[in-house]
């Protein structure tokens, strides 16, 4: 059975009503004497609206604990994986993995350790096709840090890409987070980034697919 995620439901509805209203006004402007038009938008309506119920999949995952190692916080291809300098928190170089978010790609993000919310901010921005080299500090994006009980911080941010309007994050500072636990969504193509200390030993390559909540990312 499809599991459609809650963040989804007002917008399958809406589309759908939109969809509806829009193949009435076509019946009517036509009516049936041009049925191959017909067939062709039943045919993308069709197919717009398993796409957006595709989308909106919230399957179910065992997480894959790790107690000292970093889950993937979200599905996709790692498409970064350099050293810069984090500005907005640690103020120092850290160990940067970016994952990409296609529209085919299940949206659910979660996070990549155990502990407490340290930080959380939300920051408005702008648009850019979310593997862009700049998206990660010019886009709509949230910036969250989690401690875990070692000490060790891991800030990840959730960003926006060229089609994504909402970003939603769950949680709120000195909230205590499980491992892979769900923490926010963001709709329609976008990007999350990993900032992790220097000596991170990593599992993962640009290039590799990764699963939120099971692939170890170091």
């Amino acid at each position: 059975m499809l599991r459609i995620h809650p963040e989804g439901k007002f917008i399958l509805l809406y589309g759908l009503l939109i969809i509806l209203c829009f193949n009435s006004l076509i019946i009517q402007a036509i009516g049936f004497k041009k049925p191959v038009i017909l067939i062709c938008m039943v045919c993308i309506s069709v197919l717009l609206y398993a796409w957006m119920l595709y989308f909106f999949r919230d399957p179910i995952r065992t997480i894959n604990y790790q107690e000292n190692g970093i889950l993937a916080p979200a599905d996709g291809k790692v498409v970064v994986i350099q050293e810069v300098e984090e500005r907005e928190y640690f103020q120092d170089k850290r160990l940067q993995v970016s994952i990409f978010m296609s529209p085919f790609n299940v949206h659910v993000n979660r996070s990549p350790v155990a502990g407490i919310l340290k930080y959380y901010k939300y920051h408005e921005g702008k648009y850019l096709v979310a593997f862009h080299e700049k998206s990660s500090t010019k886009n709509e994006r949230t910036t969250a840090v989690i401690q875990r009980k070692d000490g060790t911080e891991i800030l990840f941010r959730q960003i926006a890409g060229f089609v994504a309007r909402r970003i939603v994050f769950y949680p709120e500072v000195n909230d205590n987070i499980q491992q892979g636990e769900e923490v926010g969504f963001i709709k329609f193509g976008s990007r999350l980034d990993l900032f992790l200390p220097l000596d991170t030993k990593l599992r993962v390559k640009v290039g590799d697919h990764v699963q939120g909540g099971i692939s170890v990312i170091a």
